[in-house]
């Protein structure tokens, strides 16, 4: 029972998150809105809803991680390098290219996760792990040139901060696991979203900027805040901690599955059969990074 309800976590989460993508897509086409606007508003919001809703649920234990200097530390440093750092870089690639190619790029992060540990562990990489990164490698190839090394089908700008999105998933990934052990996920979502927010609000200043608020545009902007980012974090880290994070992250990989249909779908984005050779091989690490090695302890 415990597996299916990770699975459904994983997978609803993921789907929530493809969902919010596309949303930002269309702010960001059809109503003036900006990643630097989108991003500290999505962030500030969902942190301090979720963060109210553990102080009056336990005042205690939502100020307890602050107690402890490194703890206090680690939630500092997630909030910037982890939450905010991808979520203005995904964002951004989004408003650069679109829902579908900027979700498949930051996809790149399970291979990037594989080249960390092998760094920092000090180890050769395993057959699946260097097949996985070549796959990957290809993958961003064939999206960024369409086979041809000679021109470039995806702008600088978005490759470049695509890289950066994949980049912060290690940094989101692997940076609270210390954290995870002591607290609920969604208490440390709400704190590094709140941190994160705040931190991008003094940038960007999104209230000297503010678009035409209007019924649709709220409709949209309630949708990311609520589903693609206060339930669709808080289902995903909790299906890390009832399957793990392997399991989780390979059933969440229908979330570039559902930005890729829906941008297709709702806001006509053409993809070439070049294109989705390359997120084919971007998720496929995915799986073949989640084969059993057959080793025994």
């Amino acid at each position: 029972m415990t597996n299916l309800t990770g699975m459904f976590f994983a997978i609803v989460g993921g789907i929530l998150w493809g969902v919010s993508g596309v949303c930002g897509q269309f702010l960001f086409q059809n109503k003036e809105v900006t990643a630097g606007w989108l991003v500290p508003v999505r962030l500030l919001f969902a942190g301090f809803f979720l963060l109210c809703y553990f102080l009056i649920r336990d005042r205690k234990q939502a100020v307890e991680v602050w107690k402890d200097r490194r703890n206090a530390r680690d939630v500092v440093i997630y909030g910037f390098a982890g939450l905010m750092f991808c979520q203005f870089s995904y964002f951004q690639t989004i408003e650069w290219s679109n829902a579908g190619t900027a979700t498949v790029i930051e996809y790149l992060g399970p291979a990037l996760i594989v080249v960390y540990v092998c760094i920092s562990a000090r180890r050769r990489p395993e057959a699946k792990e260097v097949v996985s990164v070549l796959l990957a490698l290809g993958g961003i190839f064939l999206i960024a040139t369409h086979g041809n090394p000679s021109t470039l089908v995806l702008s600088q700008k978005a490759l470049i901060m695509g890289l950066l999105s994949a980049v912060s998933v290690v940094i989101y990934t692997v940076q609270p696991e210390r954290l995870l052990k002591q607290f609920h996920a969604p208490l440390i979502l709400a704190w590094g979203m709140l941190i994160g927010g705040i931190a991008l609000c003094a940038v960007f200043q999104p209230w000297k900027h503010m678009p035409v608020l209007d019924s649709q545009m709220l409709a949209v902007l309630f949708y990311i805040i609520v589903f693609g980012t206060m339930a669709g974090f808080s289902m995903y880290m909790h299906s890390v901690k009832l399957i793990g994070s392997v399991k989780a992250s390979l059933f969440a990989c229908v979330e570039p599955v559902a930005a890729t249909l829906l941008s297709a779908v709702w806001m006509k984005v053409r993809f070439t059969a070049v294109d989705l050779l390359g997120f084919l091989m971007i998720l496929a690490t995915i799986f073949i990074l989640a084969i059993p090695t057959g080793k025994t302890k």
